[in-house]
């Protein structure tokens, strides 16, 4: 047993019962480590569309084996495309081929609330190789860490929230309500697997184990991507230019120059509105930059793409980010418009597939007070907080009315990074975590 793991007199006020369930976890540790090591191993790294499968069947394979030996109903299907098809996060020509999604119920005595644990199991590639300590699939264990790719981001959860569920069932834990597991592929593409969850899945609440540190996370916010296209006018680079209004040549990439002045100025605005308790403010950050046709022409056009993170109160009545988009496109229109080029010629904002909602479940809802009061109780010194970034959880709160917190192991700092890894103490906690969860809510 690892030092940290959360044992004994460091739990407070459990049940006979849950400290067994704890205890089960702890004593067992050995065991959720190999199970993460085994989800490590197989190759799940994300995709573009028309790209080939990795190993997502596999792994989904492996939990369904380990979930179906404990009684749960497991089932496995490949999503028809239909199902998410025409949805904001979704590109055209999307498929679910050899990509299954699972979903298995452990079914309660009757009378209580649903709980939803659901996780993704795809990762994002391990690019640049030559800069990994460990070999980004071999799951090495040291120094309390398990290393590797998706350890944190979220094969970690994924391996806590099978284990909390496995270990109720195997000590014969009775809930009222259904416990079901749900791990889905495309959280780092599309969103579609989580979508997919909004559309065929019903629960009171959601717990999707992001790496939040054991922290109870409440709210993300939400994601836009807008491409800004800036009309310039060809001419020789080489040979002075007459006015532009005379048909003189017109820089593109100079006029981009203003477009970023005015970005700077939106970020200074969005930074100055009331602050949220657990989120940074909203923001807009350049991500890519071309113009340009030749080295010896002036270039006709530019092209800027940018990520916006956007708060809840900025979303629209619908939870989604047109209230945004609005503020953005009028904001670059018109702050640039004293350019005489630009008023004529006014930028050109488009937005890409892939904007993902923001979500913010009530400090008071019971799914809450439940797990935070279940992490303090095995003896995490857990706090509310916020993801800046965008997870599932999202997805379902919004399409589906699910409440989804975050509650994790592992520092998300790490996550997409050569050097990711998780806790074994935090693994543990976290399955001792939920399992508790599970007990209180679905009783």
């Amino acid at each position: 047993m690892q030092p940290g793991v959360n044992v004994g007199t460091e739990q407070r006020g459990l049940s006979a019962d849950e400290r067994r369930v704890c205890d089960e976890i702890a004593h067992a540790e050995d065991e959720l480590v190999e199970l993460l090591r085994a989800l490590v191993a197989l190759d799940t790294t994300t995709h573009a569309v028309g790209d080939p499968p990795r190993q997502e069947a596999e792994l989904q394979e492996v939990l369904a084996e380990r979930l179906r030996s404990r009684g749960a109903d497991v089932r496995i299907w490949e999503p028809e495309p239909e199902l998410v098809a025409g949805h904001p996060m979704v590109p055209d020509g999307f498929t679910f081929a050899g990509r299954p999604q699972l979903t298995a119920r452990f079914p309660g005595s009757g009378g209580g609330r649903t709980l939803l644990l659901n996780g993704h199991i795809d990762v994002v590639s391990v690019e640049p190789l030559e800069r990994w300590e460990h070999p980004p699939f071999a799951a090495v264990v040291a120094d309390g860490l398990v290393h590797g790719r998706g350890a944190c981001d979220m094969k970690g959860g994924v391996a806590s929230m099978v284990f909390a569920a496995e270990t109720l069932a195997r000590l014969g834990i009775g809930l009222a309500g259904d416990l079901i597991v749900n791990t889905v592929s495309e959280e780092e593409s599309t969103g579609a697997g989580g979508l997919v969850t909004a559309r065929t899945l019903w629960a009171d609440a959601a717990i999707v184990p992001e790496p939040s540190g054991l922290d109870v996370w409440v709210t993300c916010r939400g994601s836009l991507l807008p491409t800004i296209i800036v009309d310039g006018r060809a001419g020789h680079a080489g040979i002075p230019q007459r006015p532009w209004e005379q048909g003189g040549a017109v820089n593109a990439i100079e006029k981009m120059g203003l477009v970023l002045k005015a970005i700077a100025r939106l970020r200074e605005h969005w930074a100055g509105l009331p602050s949220h308790p657990y989120l940074s403010p909203g923001d807009c950050v350049p991500t890519m930059v071309s113009g340009g046709e030749w080295i010896v022409s002036y270039p006709a056009s530019c092209r800027l793409d940018c990520h916006i993170e956007y708060l809840p109160e900025q979303a629209d009545e619908h939870g989604w980010g047109s209230r945004v988009e609005r503020e953005f496109t009028d904001w670059i229109v018109g702050k640039t418009a004293s350019d005489p080029w630009l008023a004529a010629h006014p930028p050109r904002v488009e937005w890409l597939v892939g904007g993902v909602p923001p979500s913010e479940v009530p400090i008071d809802h019971p799914i809450v007070t439940t797990a935070l009061g279940a992490t303090l109780a095995v003896g995490r010194e857990s706090t509310l907080g916020g993801l800046d970034n965008w997870h599932d959880g999202a997805t379902l709160t919004v399409e589906a009315g699910i409440p989804a917190i975050c509650l994790g192991p592992g520092d998300v700092r790490l996550a997409h990074t050569a050097e990711e890894s998780v806790p074994i103490a935090d693994l543990v906690g976290c399955a001792q975590a939920i399992a508790v969860t599970a007990m209180r809510f679905c009783a």
